[in-house]
């Protein structure tokens, strides 16, 4: 394969572009010809762009929209919805390219995207029958996606922090009531505020269960728990007084209450949408700001952050509010939400690592998310925060209980054993040999198997 040319080798839509040309080429020419050979050398060229990190290409067109690894990318104009339509047409809503993709195989798929048609045999078949082994294709369908994904637990599993599991009981039941129509009770968001700020805040446990992956894709409810805890370790970073951290905290908890308004079978449908559910979703932050003007108590900003939090710095997203910016605050719960988003499971998607979840944030700063936010966020949270774990160089199991600022690759873990799940010593993995190299370094993250107590490990520590 050749080397990139340009950095316009980096978008995902020069992919599909450089797919929907050859299936047009491979459809009206003779094999060999030179235009054919042409345009295959060119998408060789984006296709290897896409893969300099390694990493598998996943390119996937959910609600009308093209995501790159999870990230999504620009696609309005008429030339590239009229693409999206094509591919849609098909029934192409995926598209993986793994390492080690040759030019036959491009080949090979474009001509089976212009010779295609409904068969009894799976996409990966007739694929594999012309000897494409690195490309795969799909849809995504409710019918496609629920047996083909693992069905993840609706809330966090195993022993809780008590305060935090306080915190989500009363959570769960303020969107509960909300749901049904009761108005919002104040003053338990006002209880649930100080519970997180002088409890939750100060708890390695509780801390440890919000920040590491989480092997289940939480409701509304859980989720802006969570957002609420990243927004506050974000808040005191950039140096927010505590009357404005209550204030960010109780935004961020209740940045999402207006998807109470929505059926929950849209909420969480796997795959795409349709226009009039994606109109549906979308609708939760004008519902939410409704929710929120309407309920007196609640400071003046809550109903901005859940009108806002889905706009990007540069004054796109939903609501279509013009160019305007949205608030810091709006700002500030925006980037927890998303890295909250990225590190729980999906009905499509597995869970994220942290230290992905960062480089992906990282790629979206500047366009979407406050550059500024997003290096103190990473500079907080760190690629491997509190209770994440991890396998070192040395084949060992580790949980992440302390983070080191100045060296944030190289953590303080617990060690775990792995046939009795209980400690086994500690480590700092910051630490030298004679030569001056590292002892240790992380080489993964891992899942949190069942029966791993976090609780044990994190317990004794309590956060500053």
């Amino acid at each position: 394969m050749t080397s990139p040319a340009t950095s316009s080798s980096l978008d995902p839509l020069a992919v599909l572009r450089g797919l929907a040309s050859l299936r047009r080429l491979a459809g009206s020419y003779p094999a060999g010809h030179p235009m054919i050979a042409q345009k295959l050398k060119e998408l060789d060229e984006v296709i290897t762009g896409l893969l300099r990190g390694g990493s598998p290409i996943r390119i996937d067109v959910i609600r009308g929209d093209v995501f790159l690894d999870g990230v999504t990318s620009a696609s309005e104009g008429q030339a590239n919805q009229q693409l999206l339509a094509q591919l849609s047409a098909l029934g192409i809503d995926s598209i993986h390219i793994h390492e080690g993709v040759q030019r036959d195989e491009m080949l090979a798929v474009a001509e089976f995207l212009w010779q295609y048609a409904e068969s009894s045999d799976s996409m990966s078949t007739q694929l594999a029958a012309r000897n494409v082994k690195h490309i795969s294709l799909g849809r995504l369908l409710p019918l496609d996606t629920r047996w083909r994904m693992q069905k993840w637990a609706d809330a966090p599993t195993g022993p809780l922090d008590p305060d935090y599991a306080e915190s989500l009981m009363m959570a769960q039941k303020t969107w509960e009531d909300t749901a049904s129509g009761k108005p919002l009770d104040v003053v338990t968001v006002r209880d649930l505020v100080q519970l997180l700020i002088y409890k939750v805040a100060r708890s390695n446990a509780a801390l440890g269960q919000i920040l590491a992956v989480k092997q289940y894709e939480n409701l509304t409810y859980c989720h802006s728990v969570n957002v609420a805890m990243l927004s506050l370790l974000l808040g005191k970073q950039v140096g927010l007084d505590e009357p404005t951290l209550a204030a960010l905290v109780e935004a961020a908890l209740l940045h999402d209450v207006g998807k109470t308004q929505i059926p929950l079978d849209i909420v969480r449908k796997p795959g795409a949408l349709d226009k009039s559910e994606r109109r549906m979703i979308e609708a939760h932050t004008t519902l939410g700001a409704e929710i929120l003007i309407q309920t007196e108590g609640l400071h003046p900003l809550t109903p901005t952050v859940a009108l806002e939090h889905h706009r990007g710095v540069k004054g796109t997203g939903y609501p279509d509010l013009g160019e305007a910016i949205p608030h810091p605050m709006s700002q500030i719960v925006s980037v927890a939400d998303i890295y909250e988003a990225i590190t729980g499971a999906r009905t499509y998607q597995a869970p994220t690592p942290p230290e992905k979840a960062c480089l992906i944030m990282a790629r979206m700063a500047g366009e979407k998310l406050n550059t500024g936010l997003v290096k103190k966020f990473v500079n907080t949270i760190t690629f491997f925060p509190v209770g994440s774990l991890v396998r070192t160089n040395r084949n060992e199991l580790g949980l992440v209980v302390e983070t080191n600022r100045r060296e944030p690759l190289h953590p303080v873990l617990a060690l775990v054993d792995e046939e009795t799940y209980t400690p086994a010593g500690r480590v700092d993995t910051s630490e030298r040999e004679s030569s001056g190299g590292y002892a240790r370094h992380i080489t993964q993250s891992m899942p949190a198997p069942d029966g791993l107590d976090l609780n044990v490990f994190l317990e004794p520590a309590r956060a500053a």
